[in-house]
């Protein structure tokens, strides 16, 4: 097939581009940053937020090549950032409208990444896993989980009103390869990775904080079984968990991390940020019944590659190993004052 990966330059992006191009598909990018890990497929430099009017073709004026399918995964992900500014938020919505004007009129399917934070933290104290029934959208936590749940209802709303034929993936924790670019994307396992590089303290912020932490080859491997799954029709319409299916707090995380890096770690507890889902497990029980799916990366083998990675990465650019951007949320946030959110049901 002919496929369009919008964000092509992240993490996910990437990866999943180069796995679709080992399965034999042509791929074509878009994001609005060059990608710095790979130049093995073409992708258009553009940003996709703007206010464009419905073009054939393309978006915003620019004509694209004739694909297939649509994997839409550009969006502003970091959490705290669009809690500073919640503006980035309404851009994520843009963006999604603009790619789903563009599938309405070529009549293409569209794969789109949404995630555990729809889920809200009204599940923090339940012991049951997390299932696609149970998101409740009246406990959104953040602008950002806020801007997701937008994006699923404009996929659902395009379906019911022009026939669009979707998958909506909601990922947890995605880690590991091409996943170091702090400047970029904050992520808190190689953020755990840089700073303890560094011999600085990590700050955990929950100290009961449990999460699903997904490896990167288990999340592109049910992207690309679902691209095909919908492309030939056997999976349409579906809202789907893609994780790995098991909590770990982020201290213990923390510590496999000291661990694999041989080294003594510098550990601060501290009381969970504004927006922060503060427990999420996903049942990814549809995903193994409708493709298939089956997470073959622990947490315990993933922090091995992540770190091997890490390494060779740093070898090969050691101007990484530079102190952390002025724009973080680690520990800048909590000095001016954010405070652990609390969920208030609408009325």
């Amino acid at each position: 097939m002919r496929i369009l990966v919008t964000g092509s330059s992240g993490q996910i992006g990437t990866n999943l581009a180069l796995r679709l191009q080992r399965d034999g598909h042509e791929v074509f990018g878009v994001d609005k940053r060059l990608n710095t890990w790979t130049e093995e497929f073409r992708y258009l430099l553009q940003d996709l937020s703007g206010h464009y009017p419905s073009f054939p073709g393309g978006i915003g004026g620019v004509e694209y090549p004739e694909v297939d399918l649509v994997v839409h995964l550009a969006a502003h992900a970091k959490v705290h950032q669009l809690v500073r500014q919640p503006h980035r938020a309404l851009e994520n919505a843009v963006m999604t409208f603009n790619v789903l004007e563009y599938c309405r009129q070529e009549k293409l399917p569209i794969v789109f990444s949404s995630s555990r934070e729809v889920y809200g933290d009204v599940h923090r104290f339940a012991e049951e896993e997390a299932s696609e029934a149970s998101a409740d959208f009246a406990y959104t936590e953040s602008t950002y989980s806020a801007s997701k749940i937008a994006g699923e209802a404009l996929i659902y709303s395009y379906a019911r009103c022009y026939g669009l034929r979707y998958l909506v993936f909601r990922f947890s924790n995605v880690y590991g390869r091409y996943d170091n670019d702090l400047a970029r994307m904050v992520r808190v396992l190689p953020l755990f990775i840089h700073m303890m590089l560094r011999d600085e303290p990590v700050t955990v912020f929950g100290p009961e904080k449990t999460l699903d932490f997904t490896y990167v080859d288990d999340c592109i491997g049910g992207i690309a079984g679902g691209v095909e799954a919908l492309a030939e029709g056997r999976v349409v319409n579906e809202t789907i968990n893609l994780a790995y299916g098991e909590g770990h707090t982020l201290s213990s995380a923390a510590e496999l991390r000291a661990a694999e890096l041989g080294i003594e770690p510098k550990i601060a507890l501290a009381a969970s940020l504004l927006g922060e889902v503060t427990h999420y497990v996903a049942d990814v029980t549809k995903a193994r019944e409708l493709l298939g799916y089956e997470p073959r990366v622990p947490l315990e083998e993933g922090i091995l590659r992540a770190v091997a990675w890490s390494k060779e990465h740093r070898a090969e650019h050691p101007e990484d190993d530079g102190p952390l951007p002025a724009d973080m949320p680690f520990p800048q946030d909590a000095e001016i004052g954010w405070k652990p959110s609390s969920s208030i049901p609408a009325s």
